[in-house]
C-alpha cells in the first residue's frame, strides 16, 4: 500500500505576523462608522490586537450605543477606506523573514493557508501592498473573520475542515492562542508584532520565535514535529 504523508496547512495571522502592524490600527473602524451613521463621533474604543473585523466593529458601534444593524453598513466602509488607503499609496512592509518562509513552506510540499481576523478582501490588499505575491498562497485553505466577533469561531471553522490533517497556527498575539487552543489547533507564535518573547511565553505556543528570519529553521522543526490534528 503506498503512504501518502499527512497534509500540513500552515495558517497564517496577517497583521504584526506577515505585514507589520500599521502605525494607527483602530482608527479605521472609527471612520468606517462614523461613515455610516454620517457624523464625527468620538473615539472610544482603543484598537485591540487579535480581534476579527467583525469583533473590532461591533465594539465601536456598541460604545456609541448604535444598533447592531448598522454592522454590514459599517463593514462596506471599512472596504471602501481600504480600497482607498492602497490606492493612496498608504502600504505596509512585510515581516522580515516572512517571503523566504512561505516560499520555504511551499517547497516543502506545505499549504500556506490564512487564519486572520480580516475579510479576505482586506487581506488580499494587504498582502499585495507589501509586496506579498498572492500565488504563494492557499485561498481554499483560508479562513476569515469579517463575519465572525469572536476569533475561535473563525479557529473552530479551520479545524473541522482540517481534521486529520496536520495544521498549525501562526500568530503575534495571545488572543491568536487562545483562538487556537479553543480549536484544538498548535499554537506557534512570533515576536514580530506589539508583544515580546516574554509576553508570548504565557500562552500554550508550541515554540516562541524572534522572528521568521533568525529563527526560521526553529519554526520550520516544530511545525514539522506537530502530530495530524485529532
Amino acid at each position: 500500500m503506498e503512504h501518502h504523508p499527512v497534509p500540513t496547512t500552515v495558517l497564517w495571522d496577517i497583521d504584526g505576523t506577515l505585514v507589520m502592524n500599521a502605525s494607527s490600527p483602530g482608527n479605521l473602524y472609527h471612520l468606517a462608522l462614523e461613515r455610516a451613521v454620517g457624523r464625527d463621533l468620538t473615539l472610544r474604543v482603543g484598537h485591540q490586537h487579535g480581534r476579527t473585523d467583525a469583533g473590532l466593529i461591533a465594539e465601536h458601534v456598541r460604545a456609541h450605543a448604535f444598533e447592531d444593524t448598522i454592522i454590514p453598513t459599517v463593514s462596506r466602509h471599512l472596504r471602501d477606506l481600504t480600497a482607498e488607503r492602497h490606492a493612496s499609496g498608504d502600504h505596509r512592509s512585510p515581516v522580515p523573514g516572512a517571503t523566504a518562509l512561505l516560499t520555504r513552506f511551499a517547497e516543502l510540499g506545505w499549504r500556506n493557508g490564512l487564519l486572520t481576523g480580516n475579510s479576505e478582501y482586506r487581506a488580499r490588499v494587504k498582502l499585495a501592498g507589501a509586496g506579498f505575491d498572492e500565488g504563494l498562497f492557499d485561498w481554499d485553505h483560508s479562513y476569515f473573520g469579517d463575519t465572525e466577533v469572536e476569533r475561535a469561531d473563525v479557529t473552530t471553522r479551520a479545524a473541522v475542515e482540517l481534521a486529520g490533517t496536520r495544521a498549525v497556527i501562526v500568530g503575534d498575539t495571545p488572543r491568536d492562542g487562545e483562538a487556537a487552543d479553543a480549536a484544538g489547533i498548535p499554537f506557534l507564535a512570533v515576536a514580530t508584532g506589539v508583544f515580546d518573547v516574554e509576553a508570548l511565553r504565557v500562552t500554550n505556543a508550541v515554540t516562541v520565535a524572534r522572528d521568521c528570519r533568525v529563527d526560521a529553521a526553529l519554526i520550520e522543526d516544530a511545525i514539522a514535529a506537530l502530530p495530524p490534528l485529532r
